[in-house]
């Protein structure tokens, strides 16, 4: 049975957290796109290397194209930061001037290195990131704990869970996938409009409470205009006189995306909480995934394959549901198999109109490089992750709080 919420095992449950908080100001938090390459220095995309502070990358890309009067889709970027942080990544902008490039100033953006290059930066076009991370709120002696926790990490890997972001602020997210995949236009209400939380403002809670009770009109004259998203479904809800599935019909593709990515992800998580005392270790039948390439193969001999994982070149991976996902063998196969089982779908049935879902594999565990700990007004972490992995699954095993 799907939850909104899961408690995800910790690979380091041996040892005590350190506790604290993050992210007390901005410079708590520094992260440092490594780029998968160079700009060479010519061509029609000027790059630039820009610093932003507070903001997320979607909003600096919209400050970035109002003040060059250009659309936000003409520039390209290789991932998406943290906006409660100061993070410096690459962007690309067609057929800009370098000097007009350089000139540019704006709130909460700075401009540290121009370039060219021939084509265009996509999301991907990064091999990881570098952190900097300052935990407030705890004593000299954890030193010592988060330095034991880090060389477990290291040596065994960091669990590759999909972070709580994943599923959006009311951690449902991936209900609203089912909810799509299943056609089900009443859940999907019910989940995305209705389902007041306790700590939401009152008059939300009110808005939500009507929408559970059908009173769609009445609900709608309460709601929130910051939610314009769900105020937009709440409207074609309202013109439809009360028709669900006519309403789901007018939610955006982007919005469709994202709650089948967090369906996937959700289920990648519970795979992965099964495997975390042996995230390291190979079972035949695993479907290992080889961190050089992301190609992937059905584990048929352990003596052979194990090494491999003992150096991080492979590692057992989870399935990310689709029609063209690989499923595993043996005994990790009918784990898959039976989490599948749950929803009722099969993996044909993991389509919707219009949306691509093809599903694929990712591995349980992702090397940890480059670590270092010093106390510096706190516990500073330094430390490098590959694309696609969450700092905040390092720091959730430091501290052994979410």
């Amino acid at each position: 049975m799907l939850t909104a919420a899961l408690q995800l095992p910790y690979l380091t449950e041996d040892y005590p957290g350190t506790g604290g908080r993050i992210r007390v100001q901005l410079d708590d938090f520094i992260v440092e796109e490594i780029p998968l390459y160079e700009p060479c220095g010519e061509g029609q995309h000027c790059y630039l290397l820009v610093e932003k502070r507070g903001i997320s990358t979607l909003e600096m890309v919209a400050r970035i194209a109002r003040a060059l009067r250009v659309s936000p889709q003409a520039v390209g970027y290789a991932g998406l930061k943290d906006a409660q942080a100061v993070a410096r990544q690459w962007i690309s902008i067609d057929n800009l001037h370098s000097n007009e490039a350089a000139r540019l100033e704006l709130e909460g953006v700075r401009i540290l290195q121009v370039s060219r290059h021939r084509n265009k930066l996509k999301l991907g076009h990064l091999a990881g990131n570098r952190f900097t991370v300052r935990i407030r709120g705890v004593t000299r002696d954890m030193l010592s704990i988060a330095e034991a926790v880090l060389g477990e990490l290291v040596r065994r890997g960091v669990p590759n869970y999909f972070g709580e972001q994943r599923f959006g602020r009311r951690h449902n997210t991936h209900l609203l996938g089912l909810a799509l995949l299943r056609d089900d236009g009443l859940a999907f209400v019910r989940t995305y409009l209705g389902c007041p939380l306790p700590n939401e403002p009152s008059e939300l809670q009110t808005a939500r409470a009507l929408v559970e009770a059908g009173a769609y009109a009445e609900a709608l004259k309460k709601w929130p205009p910051a939610l314009r998203d769900e105020r937009r479904v709440l409207e074609a809800l309202v013109r439809a006189g009360g028709d669900v599935q006519r309403a789901m019909r007018t939610v955006p593709n982007p919005l469709r995306r994202l709650a089948l990515s967090a369906y996937q992800s959700y289920f990648f998580n519970r795979l992965l909480a099964q495997r975390i005392r042996t995230l390291d270790q190979l079972e035949v039948g695993d479907v290992a995934f080889i961190h050089a390439s992301g190609a992937a193969f059905i584990v048929r001999e352990l003596a052979r394959e194990q090494p491999r994982a003992d150096r991080f070149e492979i590692s057992p991976s989870g399935a990310l549901f689709g029609p063209k996902c690989l499923l595993a063998e043996g005994a990790p196969g009918e784990r898959e198999r039976a989490l599948l089982a749950e929803t009722g779908l099969s993996l044909e049935q993991l389509r919707l109109p219009g949306i691509k879902l093809k599903g694929a594999r990712r591995p349980y565990r992702v090397p940890l490089a480059d670590v270092r700990v010093k106390w510096d007004d706190g516990l500073r972490l330094e430390f490098r992750l590959p694309s696609g992995s969450y700092a905040t699954q390092v720091l959730r095993e430091v501290m052994k709080c979410d």
